[in-house]
């Protein structure tokens, strides 16, 4: 670490305080991006495979040029008319099956969250709400209550229950039957509500389960627990903010993996390339008796910029062909993966789909015991090696495999080498 990474942590501890945190034990003092690489003060650049936010690459041009012209033009509030929101609304809701039809603006995932929490409430007469354990989403009042990866159990509002997240590698579950023994612990999640005298309002997950370990949920578990839960009289909110926008590859949004319509769909991140731009679409009917009740009103959210952003994006996804890059590569990537796991025995398993993987390290493939202190070790020598990425899961032993959406073959290799240099060192 230099004198100069020195006095900057010791500035930032002092201006912002504790709370704040840096990856890695030699953190990266980052000043430029583009397309998949980050460049540090000293010029190095590195292999970007942890950023889901710049989802069309760093300083996409496109994106940059439609930010800047409207910027330079104009920027406000949506109590004006103006075109840019109508259509990007038009275009996101278009991506999304007939009965969702209706979309509202915000600025992050967790005020999108939020957004759809208040609307379940109002829609449904509900106030309980069924998260999966070690989720996130959020950091409003409201969603970090129901963020079960930071509230241990015995601190949770009445209000909130869990159900275990739907992990078919390291869970409760596995086989064919997963999905469904997995759904019905959201009944059991709703019978814990209603002793307690609380009526749920919703239920709400990460379709791929980031928090929990990179989990793609069994087939059936949604669609199974969609049908429970409005069985109860409440909405199901698909939690869109990581996995959205085709970054699995297979489809544009994670729960359409197993065929069913939320209720309610939140995103986020993605969606501006970096610029705050959140939302939710749902079907029109479920917004009546919240905006008949009062207005909704976001001062930044939906504005003229951040809808160009918006717009930018879908532009760049569709014209090149970026899921379709995503479920390519992303295979390419996960076939690489378990080649390395034939020489390294700490690899447990392999998961996920398109630019959204997770790699489980384990100190015991039959025993699935988790290599977290390994984890560390790797990542920091992964940083050292050039390529940037992050642990997720209970036991911070996954390592999460975000790319943006323009990731190629060769950057796959370079990743695939790296990724088994940095295994071979810490293991040997």
């Amino acid at each position: 670490m230099t004198a100069k990474q020195s006095a900057m942590i010791e500035r930032r501890r002092k201006l912002l305080g504790s709370a704040y945190k840096l990856f890695y034990d030699n953190p990266v003092h980052i000043v430029k991006g583009e397309g998949v690489w980050l460049y540090d003060a000293d010029g190095r650049k590195y292999l970007d495979m942890y950023n889901n936010v710049p989802h069309v690459g760093h300083c996409h041009p496109h994106v940059v040029e439609a930010l800047t012209k409207q910027i330079a033009t104009l920027n406000t509030h949506t109590r004006y008319l103006h075109e840019n929101i109508l259509e990007y609304a038009e275009r996101l809701t278009g991506k999304f099956e007939d009965e969702l039809d209706l979309a509202m603006f915000c600025c992050t995932g967790s005020e999108a969250n939020e957004l759809a929490m208040r609307i379940a409430r109002t829609h449904t007469g509900g106030t309980g709400f069924i998260a999966t354990s070690f989720a996130y989403h959020g950091n409003s009042r409201a969603t970090f209550e129901i963020t079960t990866s930071d509230i241990p159990e015995d601190e949770r509002p009445d209000y909130i229950a869990t159900a275990p997240v739907p992990d078919p590698y390291r869970g409760l579950y596995t086989g064919p039957d997963a999905g469904e023994k997995y759904a019905a612990h959201v009944r059991e999640a709703i019978e814990t509500l209603e002793r307690r005298g609380v009526k749920p309002a919703a239920f709400i997950i990460d379709t791929i389960a980031s928090s929990g370990g990179v989990v793609s949920p069994p087939p059936g578990y949604l669609s199974a627990v969609a049908e429970i839960i409005r069985d109860a009289g409440a909405l199901f909110i698909a939690d869109e903010v990581q996995p959205g926008f085709g970054r699995t590859g297979r489809n544009f949004w994670g729960y359409q993996a197993d065929g069913f319509v939320p209720d309610i769909v939140t995103m986020g991140k993605p969606m501006g390339n970096g610029h705050p731009l959140a939302g939710m679409v749902t079907r029109s009917g479920i917004v009546e008796e919240f905006a008949a009740k009062g207005r909704y009103f976001n001062t930044f959210g939906g504005n003229p910029v951040s809808c160009a952003a918006g717009l930018a994006v879908l532009d760049v996804l569709e014209q090149e062909e970026l899921q379709q890059n995503a479920l390519d590569v992303g295979q390419y990537l996960v076939d690489g993966l378990w080649s390395l796991a034939e020489q390294h025995e700490v690899i447990g398993d392999v998961r996920g789909s398109g630019f959204f993987l997770g790699l489980e390290l384990v100190e015991d493939r039959e025993r699935k015991t988790p290599a977290t202190a390994l984890t560390k070790r790797v990542l920091n020598e992964l940083r050292e090696r050039g390529l940037l990425t992050g642990p997720i899961g209970p036991d911070a032993n996954i390592l999460k495999l975000r790319c943006p959406m323009v990731f190629t073959r060769e950057n796959a290799d370079q990743a695939l080498d790296t990724i088994d240099r940095a295994l071979a060192a810490c293991l040997h």
